[in-house]
């Protein structure tokens, strides 16, 4: 005999120190209980707890590649890197060297260095649309006809601090009109892009494919493949800016340390903060030539778009930390 606790034949045990009925058991998700037929959303779809387990919808959603602060990545698949190159490159495309396909779209980042430690921010944004190109930059965008290309269909709107501008042709691209721009591909693009966001095939590991189709491991070497102009010079180091300037690096851990902090507590489990950190220290060092707040807000702001996007919605500006006036934005 072994001494213990057992629920009574037909109840099962529902991890709280009770036994209940199959029908009652609850559901666990990023180490939070639900109870029977609580819903919750993952992603673009709902899920409802049943009998101990969940039963989700099968949409498919939504890509989404991060670009923001000064050269920190994060592809449609989820890989987090860091590209300090100064020059333009392909955000993404849809033409990929596939001899058939004629190629609807482009987005391509100019890059420019941020600070006097050599480190790069996106300055602009270039949005080929079939035969119109759109350029966003000083918190404005500018509309050019070309002769060549299809006519493609957009729309522009501003949602609180950010301008959207969606295609037709499935293709969105949200800018805080500073260093963020986040891009979002349907589901029909899954595979047929390329560039500094990936391949969008839901596996992160082939994401270094590099301009010539070769699976790269060094995010430099894969980097400089998609620059525009063979004019610009490869990018041969990875820059640490907190080690070029030691003096501003307890200043940026003191103030990046609210991403490990109790304020984004509820979002650990979810989105993993210690990049983000990683990426806030680094942007918190580098930017020594004005806009050091900025750089340290955008880079909090990339963590808590995360958290929103994983349903951990985290109320962290005050008037003292990164404050925003919504009065002016409504």
């Amino acid at each position: 005999c072994i001494s213990g606790c057992v629920c009574p034949d037909g109840l099962f045990d529902d991890g709280r120190g009770g036994c209940v009925e199959q029908e009652d058991c609850p559901c666990i998700h990023n180490n939070q209980w639900y109870s029977p037929r609580q819903k919750i959303t993952v992603d673009c779809n709902t899920c409802t707890c049943q009998k101990g387990g969940w039963s989700c919808t099968e949409y498919v959603c939504y890509g989404t590649c991060t670009i923001y602060g000064s050269g920190h990545y994060i592809t449609f698949d989820g890989k987090f890197y860091d590209f300090d190159g100064s020059c333009e490159y392909v955000a993404t495309q849809d033409f990929c060297g596939d001899k058939n396909s004629s190629g609807s779209f482009s987005i391509i980042t100019e890059n420019v260095p941020c600070g006097t430690t050599g480190v790069t921010c996106s300055k602009a944004i270039k949005m080929f649309l079939g035969k119109t190109e759109l350029k966003l930059e000083n918190k404005d965008y500018k509309e050019i006809q070309r002769d060549i290309g299809d006519d493609v269909h957009y729309w522009n709107s501003t949602v609180g601090l950010y301008l959207v501008i969606e295609a037709s042709n499935g293709v969105m691209l949200i800018w805080d009109k500073k260093t963020t721009v986040f891009i979002k591909l349907t589901p029909d693009y899954k595979g047929k892009v390329c560039g500094l966001c990936g391949n969008f095939d839901d596996k992160s590991n082939n994401d270094f494919t590099t301009r010539s189709g070769l699976q790269e491991t060094n995010a430099l070497t894969f980097g400089n493949s998609w620059k525009q102009s063979p004019m610009c010079p490869d990018v041969t180091q990875e820059i640490k800016p907190c080690d070029v300037k030691p003096h501003r690096k307890s200043w940026a851990e003191k103030e990046c340390s609210i991403i490990r902090s109790e304020v984004f507590e509820i979002c650990h489990s979810k989105v993993d903060p210690n990049p983000f950190y990683e990426a806030c220290v680094h942007d918190a060092c580098s930017c020594d030539s004005g806009g050091d707040c900025e750089c340290f807000c955008s880079a909090v702001a990339a963590y808590a778009q995360e958290c929103t996007k994983a349903q951990a919605c985290v109320f962290w500006r005050t008037p003292d930390i990164c404050p925003i006036f919504c009065d002016y934005y409504n």
